[in-house]
């Protein structure tokens, strides 16, 4: 009788952070839980402590809470991507790689607000649970805004859309979301209120806290190398081990570093940049609000409340990297542009400077679908979120984990009839044509 061949995936890099995240710096210092040390068993190993790796662990303890699970954070929880994510759980369909808002199908976009609550119902639930306040877990919608007359007419086309879906909006003209923003940049806006507002790296944290045993959380231990010889699989760490029966990769586009989803997955960053405090009377209109461009890759800009004063985040430009590491340079240059796109809507502003400046990863796919299913016996995939992270992955999260478990639901249904994620260019070809499209969408947002 023959023996099984062994495979084995070894990552070939790991993780890296660009900058610090204001989220992060905003907390007091996390005590880390322990790294893991020496061999150990666990039912699931999931790869990954962020938004689709933690919403895995919740479902599977809600599913069967006598599993033993072992989550592997290859940092400190909250500090790699999903604790430089802007904060926004959005209920309704709005994709980086959107041409426009209301381009889907009524059908695909009520598939999409249905994934989306689907991820918002497990926040809300953690949020409910463990007590938070709106500092971490706020539910007041966000504003869609425009600074042009095409980022006008894109919420009104998107306004019209939501009509036909039944979706609850108002829109704004350039006076209303003036009293909100105290910002008289903005020509038009467009509210939802499904949105719900995190303090991300505060959420992170608070999600891997409320996990309880038999799941584990260990912090600074990245998986190195999986193996498999056909009775289970082997996760080796730099101090220890973990035999399981079965792996959830929640490490979204670090999946390639193992070798899976290889040429299917663009790596893009992100750039975020978070001013000082100031006295919250320099800024007229409301303390706390949200908003995303009217066009795709434009600017975010979020105003947060603090008891000392408030700040104000400016999200923008996107830069692609092969090797899933932006250099201090990009984020030196990117920062030039959150600049000028900060005293363009609060010219008031310009003697409070920014305190801290960031860059957070992304995985797309060529069509949008997220990278997931079993992709080897017992090991299945939770990646590609494809933008809007804290939902989507959270989304890819739960599914991934019905998934493993048997378990049919309106989520795992819309999720078995997704594609395949499509193969990329090869290269140079696939670099200089991600560096020339996301040249062109920006060039094409404009000031928005």
């Amino acid at each position: 009788m023959s023996t099984p061949s062994k495979k084995v995936f070894a990552a070939t890099r790991l993780p890296k952070n660009t900058g610090v995240s204001g989220w992060v710096a905003m907390l007091p210092p996390r005590q880390a839980k322990p790294r893991l040390e020496g061999h150990t068993t666990a039912d699931v190993v999931i790869i990954g402590g962020g938004f689709a790796g933690l919403s895995a662990a919740r479902r599977i303890m809600e599913l069967d809470p006598t599993l033993h699970v072992a989550v592997l954070e290859a940092g400190v929880i909250g500090e790699a991507a999903a604790g430089r994510n802007s904060g926004f759980i959005i209920d309704l369909p709005h994709e980086v790689s959107s041409e426009d808002y209301g381009g889907d199908s009524a059908a695909k976009s009520r598939e999409a607000i249905e994934t989306s609550r689907t991820a918002i119902a497990l926040a809300s639930a953690v949020a409910q649970e463990q007590g938070w306040g709106r500092e971490i877990f706020d539910p007041c919608g966000r504003y869609s805004v425009a600074i042009s007359e095409e980022g006008d007419q894109h919420l009104v086309d998107y306004a019209e859309g939501l009509v036909k879906l039944g979706e609850e909006h108002q829109l704004l003209n350039a006076r209303e979301i003036a009293d909100v923003t105290g910002t008289n940049t903005y020509t038009s806006a467009l509210f939802t209120p499904g949105t719900i507002m995190v303090q991300p790296a505060a959420y992170i944290r608070g999600v891997a806290d409320s996990l309880r045993e038999p799941v584990r959380v260990y912090e600074e231990t990245p998986a190195v190398q999986l193996e498999n010889a056909g009775r289970g699989w082997l996760v080796k760490t730099p101090q220890g081990s973990i035999s399981t029966g079965r792996i959830i990769l929640a490490n979204n586009g670090h999946a390639e570093s193992f070798g899976f989803f290889t040429s299917r997955l663009l790596h893009v960053f992100t750039f975020a940049s978070m001013t000082r405090e100031f006295d919250p009377s320099r800024l007229p209109g409301q303390r706390k609000w949200a908003a995303t461009p009217a066009l795709p890759m434009g600017t975010t800009v979020r105003r947060i409340q603090g008891q000392r004063g408030d700040r104000l985040l400016v999200r923008s430009r996107y830069t692609y990297h092969h090797n899933i590491e932006a250099s201090e340079g990009t984020l030196r240059r990117a920062g030039v542009k959150h600049d000028q796109k900060y005293h363009a809507r609060f010219p008031h502003l310009t003697d409070i400077p920014m305190e801290f400046r960031w860059g957070g990863a992304m995985a797309l796919t060529w069509n949008s679908v997220p990278a997931f299913g079993e992709i080897e016996p017992g090991m299945f995939a939770a990646c590609g979120c494809n933008g809007v992270g804290a939902t989507k992955a959270t989304a890819n999260g739960i599914a991934a984990a019905e998934l493993m478990l048997g378990v049919k639901s309106r989520l795992t249904e819309i999720f078995a009839r997704f594609d395949a994620p499509k193969s990329l260019p090869r290269q140079p070809f696939r670099t200089i044509g991600a560096k020339a499209n996301l040249a062109f969408r920006e060039w094409r947002a404009g000031g928005e």
